[in-house]
């Protein structure tokens, strides 16, 4: 598996595999080709179904047309058969780049290295880890430790700072969110009424809040972490950032469970996929839930057995969930989504903890059934606003 260092990502939103990964696509096509002039980019599926609701477009443009001229050519009746993110970026003179945007920003190509220096961890299965960690009563952290190194710890300390900044700002925007669709921020009016409650209620509508702000900053183009992709970034700091401002907990707690989060999601995107035009949202909201299901039980000093249960519920019960983004934005239904698994993700932490951690269906279980229900799905669920919400729900 890959480096921590290439799941949590920090950028841009509204979109990892859409707006993300196709600027970094046009920054090394560029960097290749510094003497090209003319440019002509051609958008595959998904890409191009939504592109421009996720501004997939402008990302590529804001890139290459500092170098010359630009022709963008949308194809969304044309999926490739690798990955159905395809792009073909062509310039005069220069050698075609037939690339794919696989998910959480990252880049697939045939040939193309990008993140093979960087795959570091031995074991690519949660229970080959666990086992581990049962067997030299070790916790999934120092797993992680062990593998990327101290400097691991500098690395989740800048994702978290990115992390809270996004919380904060989304805290205090307010106003309509761009595109169209006359979606309104929500995050400050929950945050203010959240303060008037006591107790349950109140612990709640602070949690809703802190993933609306994320998921709103994520909608509007603002930086965030894609943990494990922008369109569910808001789930893991909500959770988070809730738990670090109700309980004592040490950064270096809070940092721990941020590497164990992010081994969770990194056993799920090596073994099936976080790309929502590939599974649906259950890879990128399902997944989220999960890893915050994990980090939040790590906190609380759940147990190897207990910790991969919270996660294993997290993303169990997301399963056939579609991506059906209502324009191609990721405003409705994304951004409620978000708010709601940040609460279901501590609901599996509550019910984890109250377990022993035995369990039936394994955490690699249900990755592997999420992998198969996503190839499963037909592709208008898939990220191409053809089905679902996106079908039924028109501008305003």
């Amino acid at each position: 598996m890959e480096s921590l260092k290439t799941l949590f990502k920090t950028g841009n939103g509204p979109s990892s595999s859409h707006t993300m990964g196709p600027k970094r696509a046009a920054q090394i096509y560029l960097s290749r080709n510094p003497e090209a002039r003319d440019f002509r980019v051609t958008l595959y599926g998904s890409l191009a179904a939504t592109g421009r609701g996720h501004m997939t477009d402008r990302a590529i443009l804001d890139v290459l047309q500092r170098a010359g001229q630009v022709e963008i050519v949308w194809k969304p009746e044309v999926t490739l058969p690798f990955h159905p993110n395809g792009m073909l970026f062509e310039a005069a003179g220069c050698t075609p780049w037939e690339v794919f945007s696989i998910g959480g920003g990252s880049l697939s190509a045939p040939g193309f290295e990008e993140e093979a220096a960087a795959r570091v961890y031995g074991m690519t299965t949660l229970g080959e880890i666990k086992q581990w960690c049962e067997q030299n009563g070790s916790s999934y952290w120092e797993y992680v430790e062990q593998c990327e190194g101290p400097e691991i710890w500098g690395f989740i300390a800048r994702v978290w700072e990115t992390m809270e900044a996004s919380v904060a700002r989304g805290l205090e925007a307010e106003g309509t969110l761009p595109g169209g669709l006359g979606v309104r921020r929500k995050a400050a009016d929950y945050l203010i009424r959240a303060s008037g409650y006591s107790g349950t209620m109140r612990s709640r509508g602070m949690v809703y809040a802190y993933a609306l702000a994320v998921a709103e900053e994520n909608a509007a183009g603002g930086e965030i972490v894609a943990a494990p992709t922008c369109g569910s970034c808001g789930i893991l700091p909500a959770v988070l950032h809730h738990l670090m401002q109700t309980r004592e907990f040490h950064m270096q707690r809070l940092y721990r469970a941020i590497a164990v989060a992010g081994l969770f999601g990194n056993v799920v995107r090596t073994n099936a996929s976080i790309s929502g035009a590939e599974v649906g949202c259950q890879g990128e909201v399902g997944v989220a839930c999960a890893m915050a299901a994990a980090a939040a039980c790590q906190l609380f000093g759940g147990s190897p057995a207990q910790i991969e249960y919270a996660a294993e519920m997290g993303l169990e019960h997301h399963l056939g969930l579609t991506c059906d983004p209502v324009c191609g934005m990721v405003q409705i239904p994304c951004i409620e989504r978000n708010a709601f698994a940040a609460a279901r993700a501590l609901d599996a932490n509550t019910y984890s903890t109250f377990s022993d951690g035995i369990h039936r269906v394994s955490f690699d279980k249900v990755v592997e059934v999420m992998g198969r229900t996503g190839h499963d799905l037909p592709s208008l669920y898939k990220e191409t606003s053809e089905g679902g919400l996106a079908k039924v729900i028109k501008p305003v």
